[in-house]
């Protein structure tokens, strides 16, 4: 983890780099699915 200088250029996410949004990513779509599983066995009673 890097410490936040007020010199340094602010972004969308802050502090985060690549290896977070990436992770946050997955996660993300992981959960997406899971719920689109769960949906998709709800409806059509499988």
């Amino acid at each position: 983890m890097r410490w936040r200088s007020t010199t340094d250029q602010t972004d969308a996410m802050l502090g985060s780099g690549h290896d977070d949004a990436l992770y946050a990513v997955g996660w993300t779509i992981s959960g997406l699915l899971t719920i689109a599983t769960i949906v998709a066995i709800w409806m059509f009673g499988i």
